[in-house]
């Protein structure tokens, strides 16, 4: 379902659902749960870490910044759902990989090694729906890669699905097959925790999810 439909008492217009990324893994995961966004809407903002920011100082920042940047920019009632994933090595954070040799640069650091996915959920309501509340959640998950020969790092490149993601690797593509180990949330690695989201959405004024 879409937020269509979600009336509240004294107020003509429906709130409209608005993601504020183009990711379409989040909004895959949305449909899983039943939701289609009205709108989709990404965020233009600066998402360069700050000087000795650490990893969830920067997914919190940046998630905050695309829901307040989108609902800045509505004028019709709405609430917007925006997310950030970052991979981090202990307070390091790796890049999203724009290029091959970016993606090489990643897995060669997470090879054997056990890192850490943190994704941080904000919703906020634009100043038209003031029933709409802000919420958000920051979930964090362990994953641990087996080791890597260059061969399978290259295989990895190869195959091509790496292409913007956080740490160089999505955890829906090939990658799946050297993972020894998750401990949290799957569709959080993903892009967006499904559970806390669902609980972001309920929280609000009307029938968000059932």
């Amino acid at each position: 379902m879409t937020s269509s439909g979600q009336t509240q008492a004294g107020q003509t217009t429906a709130p409209l659902l608005v993601l504020a990324s183009a990711s379409p893994r989040r909004i895959a995961l949305l449909e899983q749960i039943g939701l289609v966004p009205d709108r989709v809407l990404p965020a233009n903002i600066d998402e360069t870490p700050a000087k000795g920011e650490t990893p969830r100082a920067y997914a919190q920042r940046v998630a905050t910044e695309k829901a307040r940047c989108v609902a800045a920019t509505l004028e019709d009632p709405a609430l917007v759902l925006a997310a950030d994933t970052v991979v981090a090595l202990g307070r390091r954070i790796l890049p999203k990989a724009e290029d091959r040799e970016s993606a090489r640069f990643c897995l060669e650091r997470l090879s054997g090694r056990r890192h850490t996915v943190l994704t941080c959920v904000v919703v906020a309501p634009s100043a038209s729906w003031p029933l709409g509340r802000h919420g958000t959640r920051l979930v964090e998950t362990a994953v641990t890669f087996s080791r890597l020969t260059p061969y399978q790092i290259d295989a990895l490149l190869d195959a091509g699905d790496w292409s913007g993601k956080a740490g160089g690797y999505a955890l829906q593509g090939h990658a799946a097959g050297f993972i020894r180990a998750l401990s949290g949330s799957a569709s959080g690695v993903i892009g967006l925790p499904l559970f806390e989201t669902g609980q972001l959405l309920r929280g609000q004024p009307g029938s968000w999810l059932a």
